[in-house]
């Protein structure tokens, strides 16, 4: 593992009803990095980023952001480093859209103080950058699964963190707003951020991520450049159905098959 890793992790074990999806994970992410998670359903990628995240304890190792362990410490100065995108957002209440990406702005907000004009800009900003300008005076209650999904992107990133976390952040999104939005994480990395996406597509860990951590939900994982990871045999044993390469463009795209895996 880098020393210069902004995020890092060191024998890590994520447990369910005392089963081991995840065990010794150890690997660091460094600024200007996007890290894919693939693996099957239940083998342990929102619970990890829960953990990642300090939401839930660690039966054993360590999560460090920047040196500082996130378990400890107030979680105000934590959201200012570290975001996290969860798979489900569920609006309880009424708000309007521009209430919600606000929420972003709260850990850089001081106590009984209002957003200012600058605040307010980033949130529109953010907005606009995932097609939500023009809603900003909506009801949350109104939007589409897709709209939803794009405001709860619009929200982290105005919330300007030094680490995303994102859990499936391709849900419920059309092909064209699944790119877009990877393709403004991908800008984050490239300006100094440390990106980590669990995604169910290996061909859109392809086109954007630098490391693919594969999670086999029985312990086991594997760490690696994307091009060296993503490969038919390891996709078959992840995924349980077997997985072939296609060329496309100077790399290789993945396909299943449908045919019974070895």
């Amino acid at each position: 593992m880098s020393p210069d890793a902004l995020f890092s992790c060191t024998d890590v074990r994520v447990d369910v009803a005392d089963r081991p999806l995840v065990d010794a994970l150890t690997f660091g992410v460094g600024r200007g990095e996007v890290l894919a998670v693939p693996g099957q359903n239940g083998s342990g990628k929102t619970l990890t980023m829960h953990t990642l995240a300090g939401l839930r304890p660690a039966p054993g190792g360590r999560v460090l952001l920047e040196g500082r362990d996130v378990f400890g410490g107030k979680r105000r100065e934590l959201a200012r480093q570290l975001a996290l995108l969860p798979q489900r957002v569920d609006d309880i209440f009424p708000a309007t859209v521009l209430d919600t990406v606000m929420i972003g702005r709260h850990p850089h907000i001081g106590q009984f103080r209002w957003e200012s004009a600058e605040d307010v800009e980033i949130g529109r900003a953010a907005l606009a950058s995932v097609d939500l300008d023009g809603f900003a005076r909506r009801d949350v209650l109104t939007l589409s699964g897709g709209e939803r999904r794009r405001l709860a992107i619009a929200q982290i990133l105005a919330q300007q963190p030094d680490v995303y976390l994102l859990d499936e952040p391709t849900n419920h999104l059309d092909p064209q707003h699944q790119l877009d939005a990877l393709r403004l994480f991908r800008a984050r990395a490239d300006a100094g951020a440390a990106v980590l996406a669990s995604l169910h597509d290996v061909n859109l860990a392809v086109r954007f991520a630098d490391r693919c951590l594969l999670l086999f939900g029985d312990g086991r994982w594997d760490i690696g450049p994307t091009r060296d990871v993503l490969d038919p045999r390891r996709l078959t044993e992840l995924y349980s159905t077997a997985i072939e390469a296609v060329p496309w463009r100077g790399t290789r795209l993945f396909v299943a098959s449908g045919d019974v895996a070895p």
